[in-house]
């Protein structure tokens, strides 16, 4: 999975997923252009790898991605990495809750999305394919889980985006696939895990609902992503792809 000669930019890239994709597109010969809220983890990954390009994005500033757009210029990929899981079933769901999720969850996709689209079409028209990765769940319209709602009503919600880009844009070049991982072994994973009233048991509890018997790694996801967003997935369009460890079998 050949990246040379590809701009990437990922989202939400200082920590977990977007960090990992972040390392394993510039080990591939990318140009990466890691972009974060926290600007700590950034410096981190610069530190770790000088060639990756850090900016401080706050997605849900629909003018900082404007002008992000306009100072990058074209891409050839766009992963969607940025999210949040909120904790609770409906009657748990603040109107504040519901609307901070779907904003950071979905419409900051859609901005991200409109902002770049038309330098990845431009770039397609030369190089033939250009690819955009957004982060779905296997908690989604795929399955539902418990106390995970809003964050599963989102993810549905990314995967309908998903679809509708790639079918209005698979004639210019375009595609668009959304990532549906299991249960992945991240800082926020942790985060949650250590919020629990039992820690220990909260960490069985995740790790049970693996059929594998184990939490994915960060490792376990970089295949699909580097798939995704290289030309080895050039006739892959539209498609919620799941990389789950048997949760949906």
């Amino acid at each position: 999975m050949d990246l040379n000669g590809k701009t990437i930019l990922i989202t939400a890239a200082g920590q977990g997923m977007g960090r990992a994709s972040a390392l394993a597109c510039a080990a591939r010969g990318a140009s990466v252009i890691a972009t974060d809220i926290n600007d700590e983890a950034l410096a981190s990954l610069k530190a770790e790898n000088a060639s990756i390009d850090v900016c401080h994005l706050n997605v849900c500033d629909p003018q900082a991605i404007l002008e992000l757009a306009a100072n990058v210029g074209p891409v050839d990929g766009l992963f969607n990495c940025a999210g949040f899981v909120h904790n609770g079933t409906l009657l748990d769901i603040s109107d504040d809750d519901w609307a901070f999720s779907m904003n950071l969850n979905v419409t900051s996709m859609v901005r991200m999305a409109r902002a770049f689209l038309p330098g990845m079409i431009e770039r397609a028209k030369e190089t033939g394919s250009s690819s955009i990765l957004n982060m779905a769940s296997m908690a989604s319209s795929i399955k539902g889980f418990p106390m995970r709602t809003a964050y599963g009503a989102t993810k549905a919600a990314v995967i309908g985006l998903t679809k509708g880009i790639a079918a209005d844009f698979v004639k210019d070049g375009i595609r668009c696939n959304a990532l549906c991982p299991g249960t992945v072994d991240t800082p926020s994973l942790r985060g949650r895990i250590e919020a629990a009233p039992d820690p220990v048991q909260a960490e069985k509890d995740f790790i049970a609902r693996q059929p594998m018997g184990r939490l994915a790694t960060v490792d376990d996801l970089t295949p699909m992503i580097l798939y995704l967003l290289s030309d080895d997935s050039r006739f892959v369009t539209g498609q919620a792809l799941l990389v789950d460890g048997g949760v949906t079998i």
